[in-house]
């Protein structure tokens, strides 16, 4: 089953996040993780929200995303985004 993971960015040192940015491009290009949104503008519809930036990314299954985000290679790449930013992260089960 398809599996989503949201992440809600504010950043807290720009320059890293980008160095991170970056990185996570590339990354996600190598490994064809699916990137279905990253809006730098996202508009509030309702509540209280003062982030940055929402990605959102499709895998194939809850192990997936597990095994690519507590991998090697991405855990490599998060110090900057953990210096970076303020980020709030949730895996959804598709429909």
């Amino acid at each position: 089953m398809t599996v989503y993971v949201i992440a809600q960015v504010e950043f807290t040192d720009e320059t890293r996040y980008r160095v991170y940015q970056k990185a996570a491009t590339k990354l996600f290009m190598e490994r064809g993780i699916r990137v279905l949104a990253a809006d730098e503008a996202p508009v509030v519809l309702g509540g209280d929200w003062s982030g940055d930036k929402v990605v959102v990314l499709a895998f194939e299954s809850a192990q997936e995303a597990r095994d690519f985000l507590e991998g090697p290679e991405y855990r490599a790449i998060s110090a900057d985004r953990e210096a970076g930013a303020k980020t709030v992260s949730l895996m959804i089960r598709g429909l």
